[in-house]
């Protein structure tokens, strides 16, 4: 299915999914109003689209940088400049982020030691961590922080659905991906390898040499050579594997609850961490060209982390997997070469690597190349209008198959936020093999009749937990009925750039609210950042 443009049949399919739909801009006006005015949330009293044909560079900034512009974000960037921009999103910790914390205090789950998820459903723990992943996404100020934070949990994916990793993925997101996102490469990898949900996932906790079991678990020590660090053509071999696996011996996770010691006899231990020493291999190995003396016990763990991190394999690789998420699935080898030397010379400082990215000459020249993820498509929708998302909202169990027939049908239908992501391809952590979710766009193509019915839904406040603040942003815009710009001037704002001629036709053709922002979020230049 192209993406190329915009036909009358699919228009017309646009047509019979809104029909009857209330206007789209002046719906239900609970709103962003509380958290907008109590915390610097709320749509600017006037707001000025982009004015060039081809995407504004701040636009693009903010777009890839981020999840998309707030309302207002684009005039704080011109303020600022580029470049100030960046640096206050390099440093999160500076960054008041009042609002979106405030909303995620309500996902109990969260907070908890690994050891008390297992007081939760499963069905809880999964609604609770995807929805607090959407809603930082959307409402977070520290936007290149939650970009990282996304980024990481794809490069180190934990699927929820495998053994006991449902309990264990809520600490691992807050103490290794949310705690490293922006720090040092090293310190990521080595919290990550130390994780209950990692060594759980990979069947680390299961990596013994013992007499009856002489032979290590090898899968984790695979997957942090192939995928977390040096990359499949790194240049390691099937002994560096084995003998790295030996290294890790000894590593598993407690799954039962037991009195820690008498200060606090009913301490909960159940899903923590810890080194058996009888387990762990502990003659003299050699890793990469290394050798690891004897006796090393559980530091081996460590020699291994910095050796994998150390090496200039890990450098290119991390580099290409960033450049190919924030620049252009087939980046420029330029840019490619710029950001390596930057992560080397830092030795994987996570803030310095991402300044010299952001700051190239090929990513301010990639503008509107990447297709939108699903999980990108709904977060820049829902902050391009300002959206006001339900905390505590817990949606029935839709069956996507007749929400289909009932759009097809012509009658919006009605799905709550998180359960778009099934259909359109990426329910949050649970891509089933450790590589995470691809970056490439041909397996997301198939889901374009979903982003146009979830166009269609929030266009015509239709999604049961999002509520827009219609009359604030429409009067913001100048959206008047009568303006003969209303349609260029929302998609300069949804897009970053003024319409092209055909473009502006097929919008002039709609003169509903509804049908005109439904026809901008499914165009084809909106699934592209």
């Amino acid at each position: 299915m192209s993406t190329d443009g915009i036909s009358t049949s699919r228009r017309s399919l646009f047509k019979a999914a809104l029909a009857g739909t209330a206007a789209a801009l002046t719906g239900c006006e609970r709103s962003t109003a509380f958290f907008g005015d109590q915390m610097g949330q709320s749509i600017p009293p006037n707001l000025t689209p982009a004015q060039s044909a081809d995407i504004d560079p701040d636009f693009h900034l903010v777009s890839r940088a981020g999840f998309g512009p707030w309302p207002g974000d684009l005039a704080k960037v011109k303020q600022m400049g580029r470049d100030a921009w960046l640096e206050e999103q390099l440093h999160p910790e500076r960054i008041d982020d009042s609002a979106a914390d405030l909303r995620a205090e309500w996902f109990e789950s969260l907070y908890m030691d690994a050891g008390n998820a297992w007081e939760f459903r499963k069905d809880v723990l999964r609604d609770e961590l995807t929805r607090h992943a959407v809603l930082r996404a959307v409402y977070s100020k520290r936007q290149l922080f939650e970009a990282m934070v996304e980024f990481w949990g794809d490069h180190l994916n934990i699927d929820l659905e495998k053994t006991d990793c449902i309990y264990l993925r809520p600490s691992d997101d807050r103490d290794v991906i949310r705690k490293h996102a922006m720090g040092k490469f090293r310190d990521l990898i080595l919290a990550s390898a130390k994780s209950p949900a990692m060594l759980t996932y990979l069947d680390g906790r299961d990596n013994k040499v013992t007499k009856k079991s002489p032979v290590p678990n090898e899968n984790y020590a695979r997957e942090l050579m192939e995928l977390h660090t040096m990359g499949v053509n790194g240049g390691y071999t099937q002994k560096d594997i084995y003998e790295a696996a030996r290294c890790l011996s000894g590593w598993t996770v407690d799954l039962k609850m037991r009195m820690a010691d008498a200060l606090n006899p009913f301490k909960a231990q159940r899903g923590t961490t810890h080194f058996k020493k009888e387990w762990h291999d502990d003659g003299t190995k050699e890793v990469l060209g290394h050798t690891i003396a004897a006796k090393g016990g559980e530091a081996d763990l460590e020699r291994v982390v910095d050796i994998v991190c150390a090496h200039p394999s890990t450098a290119k690789y991390i580099s290409q997997k960033l450049c190919r998420r924030f620049i252009s699935h087939e980046p420029p080898q330029s840019a490619v070469d710029k950001v390596t030397a930057e992560f080397t010379r830092t030795s994987g400082d996570i803030k310095s690597t991402l300044r010299v990215l952001f700051q190239s000459e090929e990513f301010a020249n990639a503008r509107g190349q990447l297709l939108k993820r699903p999980f990108r498509f709904i977060v820049s929708s829902l902050r391009a209008v300002a959206a006001d998302v339900e905390t505590s909202y817990v949606g029935r169990r839709d069956n996507p198959a007749a929400a289909a027939t009932q759009a097809i049908q012509g009658k919006p239908p009605r799905i709550p936020l998180v359960s778009y992501l099934h259909p359109l391809g990426q329910p949050l952590f649970r891509h089933p093999t450790p590589d995470g979710y691809p970056d490439e766009e041909t397996p997301w193509l198939g889901t374009l009749l979903w982003r146009w019915n979830f166009a269609f839904a929030l266009g015509g406040s239709f999604v049961p937990d999002v509520k827009t603040e219609g009359n604030a942003l429409r009067k913001a815009l100048g959206l008047r009925k009568d303006s003969k710009d209303k349609a260029s001037r929302l998609f300069a704002h949804c897009i970053g750039r003024k319409p092209a001629e055909a473009e502006l036709t097929a919008l002039q053709s709609v003169e509903d609210d509804a049908d005109l922002l439904a026809l901008v979020l499914a165009s084809p230049a909106f699934q592209r950042c």
